[in-house]
């Protein structure tokens, strides 16, 4: 009587092969422009836009390579895009976690109209903000400043950090933090000692998704510091991308050196990250 049941159930669980077939194709798909990136930034500029494209019979040349690692502008820019992009995630987190508590654990009053504020943020698309920003930043002499790329970007990655780890403090039972304040801890010493520990995986998602969003940004560096303070997407679009004539070569060697310390980041983390995000999504 059990047989027919527990044979389907195993039938529902287990993947078809039509489905592996089907992934695969779309992984494939996904990847070509990253092969194609690669292929490129070893070709030579004479052979980058030969019709048809004998990708494995070219000449390949590290000349690309060598003229991004040595020139001192574009280190520059990976640097400040390192700054901004931990200094953003720091925030993030720092924010995030203490606005998390706050909401999940505590009641007060203004505490539901300020989460509905938090949540509508996240529906605002950024470029509309840009304006706005631009102006509130020159008021203040924030403009060209690591400080106006660092704010922006934390504006826009609070939301979604302060919801993941709400979300992530409601699934921490009320008793545990009141045996830690039986015991005497502050909420300081609870927060340190206790809730830290068992949301680490929550905390780690919110990190490189802050990372990730100020590293990537093109628009507002562009638009609110100078070249001193740019992050690397605006300095490969000034450096490389002209009116007349466009570097190909070396700006794809550039972005293929640079995606490297993210995608080891993001391997190195990918278990943490969506078990984080899975458990900041849902209670």
């Amino acid at each position: 009587m059990t047989t027919a049941p527990v044979s389907r159930r195993r039938l529902v669980e287990r993947p078809s092969k039509t489905a592996y077939t089907t992934l695969g194709i779309l992984s494939l798909f996904a990847f070509i422009p990253v092969l194609w990136m690669v292929l490129t930034s070893f070709t030579s500029g004479n052979d980058i836009f030969q019709f048809p494209p004998a990708i494995f019979s070219r000449g390949y040349t590290i000349d690309h390579y060598v003229a991004v690692i040595t020139d001192p502008v574009l280190m520059r820019f990976v640097l400040n895009g390192l700054f901004v992009s931990i200094t953003t995630a720091a925030l993030s987190l720092v924010v995030g976690f203490a606005a998390g508590y706050s909401f999940s654990k505590f009641r007060y009053i203004g505490r539901s109209p300020f989460m509905f504020a938090i949540l509508l943020a996240q529906m605002v698309p950024e470029v509309l903000l840009l304006l706005t920003l631009y102006t509130s930043f020159n008021a203040f002499g924030l403009l060209n400043t690591y400080a106006a790329l660092i704010l922006s970007y934390t504006t826009f990655t609070l939301p979604l950090s302060v919801w993941m780890m709400k979300n992530t403090f409601d699934a921490v039972p009320d008793e545990l933090l009141e045996a830690a304040r039986v015991d005497g801890a502050s909420e300081w010493r609870i927060m340190w000692s206790v809730l830290l520990p068992v949301t680490r995986t929550s905390l780690i998602a919110v990190g490189l998704f802050s990372f990730i969003r100020a590293w990537n940004d093109l628009a507002f560096a562009l638009t609110l510091v100078g070249t001193e303070q740019q992050t690397l997407p605006a300095g490969l679009s000034l450096t490389f991308l002209g009116e007349f004539q466009n570097s190909y070569g070396p700006m794809l060697a550039a972005s293929t050196v640079t995606s490297i310390p993210v995608v080891v980041i993001f391997l190195v983390l990918q278990k943490h990250f969506v078990s984080g995000a899975l458990s900041g999504s849902v209670k």
